[in-house]
């Protein structure tokens, strides 16, 4: 899902959730951030593409008593880091009753953003206090949220507040006041369709994480649980490539606080931003001579169209032979964000189509499976230049799923839980 600047105001200018317009409907997250823009929560989203292409989220067997439905969905977040650090919480988003953006006190309570400048302000502190190593938090949060919830080791995050509303922390940027803060978030939507959770990996990899919903019949998904020692495992192996090396990002006191990706990775002068080019343009130049064959939605097998490529643009046809879609070739960067030249509408033709090259490309398959959405876990991250980060990410993850880039929902890749009539939810901190 995307959530990146919080405004306060009333309804946000084309206000979205998850692609459709805020209110009620049954999204799909899809994570992507634009911190520093002051845009409101909104993500392209369509019907889920394609089958998975691993199992789905950890499920386990029914407990002894069902919870009880409450008024406000309780968040439990465990901490089993094994870290000393004082931990922070905030719960940041949108009522989508109200078109209101603001935070959330640990009882539930809802508080719109007001204040600001022309000049970022410092924001009010909103944080609530978090467990230590070995306990628990339980905070409740309406049933009528989007947004993310956000968890800081040691010192407390710094937000801004301006006119248009508040400036989430990025990190990757020059001068930004939480970069030597460890941190990370969840992103969430909870509305009378039920919840979806998430762990996100688009812009950074920093905490581990395990999220998990139990829903009224007992049943408890999870997912996002690392295997033993992954999140070193991820640092070591970015640290390993010459390429990404200069993404894993270390503190003074030699904590290592995130490991970025690779676009944000690229903004901030740490890799080269035309690392896939000659990757890109291999896989966009292997049609010119063969067709690539799109087929978006899993309810609609027989939609489908049929890519060629004549110089630097793609161009889609549907059965009748008309002409659909087209794109000129992406650069790195359009890749890395999923946007630019694969920018995804929020519609049923060219939107899908973008996810899928996108997502193609993210994952090396585009220019070797000529049928896409395609391919298992071990097709994907093929070759040299490839995505080490996403690769490194799914790897180190016990199912294999994580958000590691914008569109990681192709295919069902992506480390999320839903359920229809939510009754607890959970964050739990793995070790590290």
């Amino acid at each position: 899902m995307t959530f990146g600047f919080v405004g306060s105001g009333a309804q946000p200018v084309n206000c979205k959730l998850n692609g459709a317009p805020c209110g009620d409907s049954a999204p799909v997250p899809v994570p992507t951030t634009v911190p520093a823009s002051p845009t409101a929560p909104a993500t392209p989203a369509v019907p889920a593409t394609s089958a998975p292409a691993t199992s789905g989220p950890v499920t386990t067997s029914a407990p002894a008593t069902i919870p009880p439905r409450e008024a406000l969905l309780p968040v439990t977040v465990t901490n089993k880091t094994g870290r000393g650090d004082a931990v922070h919480l905030y719960v940041l988003g949108v009522n989508l009753d109200t078109g209101k953006l603001g935070y959330v006190d640990r009882a539930g309570r809802f508080t719109a953003w007001s204040g600001g400048g022309a000049v970022p302000l410092a924001a009010p502190d909103v944080s609530i206090p978090g467990p230590a190593t070995g306990a628990s938090t339980t905070i409740r949060v309406p049933r009528n949220l989007s947004g993310r919830l956000y968890f800081s080791f040691g010192r407390k995050l710094d937000f801004r507040l301006t006119r248009d509303g508040l400036v989430q922390p990025a990190p990757w940027a020059a001068g930004d006041p939480n970069h030597d803060i460890l941190f990370d978030w969840s992103e969430f939507t909870v509305n009378s369709s039920g919840l979806w959770l998430n762990s996100s990996q688009v812009d950074m990899f920093a905490v581990p994480h395990t999220v998990s919903v139990t829903g009224g019949s007992g049943t408890t998904s999870s997912t996002g649980t690392p295997v033993a020692n992954g999140r070193q495992r991820v640092i070591d192996a970015i640290k390993a490539s010459p390429d990404f090396a200069r993404s894993v990002v270390t503190r003074s006191d030699g904590t290592v606080l995130r490991v970025l990706a690779p676009g944000k990775a690229a903004d901030a002068g740490l890799m080269s931003p035309t690392y896939l080019d000659p990757y890109i343009a291999t896989a966009w130049n292997a049609y010119t001579g063969r067709t690539l064959t799109v087929t978006p939605f899993t309810d609609r097998p027989t939609v489908r169209y049929l890519g060629r490529t004549s110089g630097n643009v793609m161009s889609f046809t549907d059965p009748a032979g008309r002409v659909v879609a087209s794109f000129t070739r992406p650069s790195t960067a359009d890749v890395w964000g999923c946007d630019g030249a694969l920018g995804a509408p929020n519609d049923q033709v060219v939107g899908p189509i973008a996810r899928t090259l996108c997502a193609a490309l993210q994952r090396s398959t585009l220019g070797r499976i000529d049928t896409q959405p395609a391919g298992r876990a071990a097709d994907f991250y093929q070759g040299n230049p490839a995505n080490l980060y996403a690769k490194a990410v799914h790897a180190a993850m016990l199912d294999g799923k994580a958000y590691a880039f914008a569109f990681d929902d192709v295919l069902n890749q992506e480390s999320l839980v839903h359920d229809g009539d939510p009754r607890t939810a959970a964050i739990t901190f793995t070790p590290f």
